[in-house]
């Protein structure tokens, strides 16, 4: 499970990330990442820990189907969250085929966007 220090939870951080972040897209999902962004709401300089939100909408299937890809993407982030810069807000989009993937299609996809976004790869 994703720390709590490590959620992305305000409707205003997933719109920072998705509006003013890089995206990055695969098969089965969208990464947007807002790289190094101080958090507005934290007194004092210290940078926030990197932050995950999920998207996972009824494209993707019904609830249980849902549920499934949330978990696994969690489970994904949380192993990764320690290679993006410190203050990070990243949005994981699942796109319909998330819902018949495999544990193993989704973490390729994933580091795939994220070593797009982090300046590692090629389109």
């Amino acid at each position: 499970m994703l720390p709590t220090e490590n959620r992305l939870r305000r409707r205003e951080d997933f719109a920072t990330a998705v509006r003013r972040g890089r995206r990055a897209g695969r098969q089965h999902l969208v990464v947007h990442l807002r790289s190094g962004a101080t958090d507005p709401h934290a007194p004092g300089e210290s940078a926030s820990p990197t932050r995950a939100g999920f998207v996972v909408s009824k494209a993707v299937g019904g609830a249980v189907v849902r549920n499934k890809v949330k978990r696994r993407l969690r489970h994904l982030m949380r192993e990764r969250v320690d290679q993006l810069p410190p203050g990070s807000l990243v949005v994981v989009r699942a796109l319909p085929p998330a819902g018949d993937a495999d544990h193993a299609q989704l973490a390729r996809d994933l580091d795939a966007a994220l070593q797009r976004l982090l300046g590692g790869g090629a389109r």
